[in-house]
């Protein structure tokens, strides 16, 4: 089994799938979802036969579809958006390259093909509806997210060049993809889904999003709702627990191999704030309801922000390292967490799997970004929030940062 094969048929698929998306938002009445993701699949599909049998199976391929879109476009056009549209017929011609492929003795990747051919057929209604939901807000997002990853990624050099040789642009960038990737799945869940599932999940969205942006919006709204103090304090204090989830997934996306030896600190962590929340939530006797909305964390200067942060906290990291010791190094991690986790995260990560930090070093690092983050944001709610959110923060913070410095001290 070629593994390239299954990621040159997945990539076809999924680029179809976003293509489809487009046309069928913008224009309904066009080609859609799920015919652009059988179009891109037909065009692999002929392609490894052509590779087999000869060019002719491609611009067969080729002239059959085109047939089929000017038939499709022309019916159209006599009953006046009528037309169901050309999916059954792209569907039959993917499932002769599919039988072709079969004769080639591709048969895992036929029965995958085949499958998802019938599974796209199958969900048409889900699909549409799906589509139908989308906003203009989302469809940015989507379409942002796409300028970030498949346009600007593929063009920066994979190379390191600066002081210290730290400075790559195509990973600095990659890790702008990552985080982007992370907060608007988050934010596209929270519109679906946050609304109606009341305050717990929008903290836990809210902490996938951004927590510093989450305490933000709930400070704000204590002021103008004291009422509201215990639960917006509930919420913050769920979004900062769900922070540590974060962290622990993005340690396993750019440095696997290190994974399990930072995990049990942070799921220690993570599990203290889980209990201080729980606590929260059992003496928090306020109904449940939907918080602020949150708001879309696409912005092109946001991600060119953060990349340009990554960039200064690896610079930071590394000469601290080469001029200060470890007490520079925690300066630079405290420094760096109090507005934002990520960077010193994914920079210390990097670098303890570069060979050029210890994980002993590393792993405090981090925790010691991530109380800074905790402190700064008590900070946010301090400036922002109501006087009676703000007593509630204390304590729960509070018992978070002495968890924290006791796991650091005794670990």
């Amino acid at each position: 089994m070629d593994i390239q094969i299954w990621q040159q048929f997945g990539i076809a698929l999924g680029l179809g799938l976003l293509v489809g998306l487009q046309r069928e938002w913008a224009e309904p009445e066009a080609a859609g979802i799920r015919t652009f993701a059988l179009i891109t699949v037909l065009g692999t599909a002929c392609a490894h036969l052509a590779a087999r049998f000869g060019g002719w199976i491609l611009a067969g391929g080729f002239i059959a579809l085109g047939g089929l879109m000017v038939v499709a476009n022309l019916g159209r056009e006599r009953s006046k958006g009528a037309h169901p549209g050309p999916t059954t017929e792209v569907a039959a011609l993917v499932m002769f390259a599919v039988g072709a492929l079969l004769q080639d003795g591709m048969i895992a990747e036929s029965a995958a093909i085949g499958g998802g051919v019938a599974l796209l057929l199958h969900w048409k209604k889900p699909l549409h509806h799906f589509v139908e939901r989308i906003g203009g807000t989302d469809i940015r997002a989507v379409f942002r997210m796409v300028l970030i990853a498949l346009v600007v990624l593929p063009l920066l050099p994979d190379s390191s060049f600066g002081p210290y040789e730290v400075l790559n642009p195509f990973r600095i960038w990659l890790m702008v993809v990552l985080i982007v990737g992370i907060s608007i799945a988050s934010y596209l869940m929270s519109r679906y889904v946050g609304a109606r599932a009341g305050s717990v999940v929008s903290g836990v969205l809210g902490g996938l999003i951004s927590s510093t942006a989450t305490t933000v919006s709930y400070a704000r709204r204590s002021k103008t709702a004291p009422e509201t103090s215990a639960l917006a304090a509930l919420v913050i204090m769920i979004a900062s627990t769900i922070v540590f989830v974060r962290v622990a997934f993005e340690v396993a996306v750019v440095a696997p191999d290190i994974f399990w030896q930072v995990f049990p600190q942070f799921a220690l962590m993570g599990l203290w704030m889980a209990f201080i929340a729980a606590g929260a939530y059992t003496f928090s006797r306020q109904k449940q309801e939907a918080g602020p909305e949150p708001k879309d964390p696409s912005n092109l200067v946001a991600a060119v922000v953060f990349g340009g942060l990554y960039a200064l906290v690896l610079l930071a990291v590394a000469a601290a390292k080469e001029h200060l010791g470890d007490g520079g190094l925690y300066l630079v991690a405290a420094l760096s967490g109090l507005t934002d986790m990520d960077a010193i995260t994914l920079s210390t990560a990097q670098m303890i799997t570069a060979q050029r930090l210890t994980i002993d070093t590393g792993w405090r690092m981090m925790m010691i970004g991530a109380l800074s983050n905790i402190f700064f944001k008590g900070l946010v709610v301090a400036m922002l929030g109501h006087a009676r959110m703000l007593g509630r923060i204390v304590v729960l913070f509070g018992c978070s940062l002495i968890g924290g410095g006791l796991l650091l001290w005794l670990w």
